[in-house]
């Protein structure tokens, strides 16, 4: 931590910095290589990954009573999970496709998919949100040598100090989901994510809504933060000047209080591990008689098998977590 004034910039708190490195003009998200240009999702990984969400929508439309389903998928990068479900999911079902993304829409995209900046409002159907929390700008706090928890600003260089103490209602949810117990200690404030989370969820009439990350939940934060960075698929030190992506792992227990206040609504917390094979992605390896009998067919499953096993592999992509809140609605009364 640097007390010493900065002549790099202005200082200000994380969550502003965020903001403007990453969605402000030239932002990280807005430049035309878009989020696979710098590092590799669940969705970049492997078909497997977008069959899956085909199979979790067609369940959500059984149990909906319906052959016709939305799927909105928040923070949709470049259109690719939507590309690969559009591509996978069962004949007869009809879907409403709906990418929301700050970025312009790219050329070329599949035109069954409606691009707009907000979540739709008053669809039945399947809400998809796989790693947007975690690029949604929080504030960062430390505890000071008294133990008090200070906002932590930044300058554009990334120099850090501390700034006045935590108030209001960002101390209000530290003291509830992450306190601050001994100086140094630091935290990401998640109260923004979980208002975005609830607002997004809270647009659906009836249906499922899913956010997919890497998290923690309380009696197990990390004692000094996630705060981050990512650039040219590399971890790096998170800069607010745009030169790179600027993420810390979502507080998804909270993020599931938040959006579970409405009547009826309630919520599962699984790992990616466990998601993935409720819906069919295992990694097992094909059985060797399959080798003998349909060698292309053996060495075809024998591939699926391993993208499964980086799909659902401890100490990587398994490790994700799944936050899936249902919302019951006419028609739909979920197990």
């Amino acid at each position: 931590m640097n007390d010493e004034t900065c002549q790099s910039g202005p200082w200000r708190g994380w969550r502003a910095a965020t903001e403007a490195a990453l969605y402000g003009p030239d932002g990280f998200y807005l430049r035309p290589e878009g989020p696979a240009g710098h590092f590799r999702t669940s969705v970049h990984a492997s078909p497997l990954f977008a069959g899956a969400v085909a199979r979790l929508l067609a369940q959500v439309a059984d149990e909906l009573g319906t052959d016709e389903v939305a799927l909105v998928d928040v923070g949709a990068g470049r259109g690719e999970l939507l590309t690969g479900v559009l591509a996978a999911v069962p004949a007869g079902l009809r879907v409403r496709a709906y990418a929301v993304e700050r970025a312009a829409r790219p050329e070329g995209l599949d035109p069954r998919i409606s691009w707009g900046a907000s979540v739709p409002s008053g669809v039945r159907g399947l809400l998809f949100a796989n790693e947007w929390l975690d690029n949604v700008p929080v504030d960062v706090a430390e505890a000071d040598e008294s133990g008090t928890p200070r906002y932590v600003e930044v300058a554009p260089d990334g120099t850090e100090r501390l700034g006045p103490p935590v108030a209001g209602a960002d101390a209000e949810w530290l003291a509830r989901w992450w306190p601050l117990r001994e100086p140094g200690e630091r935290a990401e404030i998640g109260r923004p994510r979980d208002e975005a989370w609830a607002r997004a969820a809270g647009r659906l009439a009836a249906g499922l809504a899913v956010a997919v990350d890497y998290a923690h939940v309380r009696g197990a934060r990390p004692p000094f933060g996630t705060l981050t960075g990512f650039r040219a698929g590399r971890e790096v030190e998170p800069v607010p000047d745009g030169s790179c992506d600027i993420t810390s792992h979502v507080a998804l227990d909270a993020c599931a209080a938040a959006g579970g206040t409405a009547d009826g609504a309630f919520a599962e917390l699984v790992s990616q591990r466990e998601a993935l094979r409720r819906l069919g992605v295992g990694g097992e390896r094909p059985a060797l008689d399959l080798a003998r009998s349909d060698p292309a067919g053996y060495v075809r499953a024998l591939a699926a098998a391993g993208e499964a096993a980086e799909l659902t592999a401890r100490g990587g992509l398994g490790d994700f977590t799944w936050l899936l809140q249902r919302v019951p609605g006419e028609g739909y009364c979920p197990a």
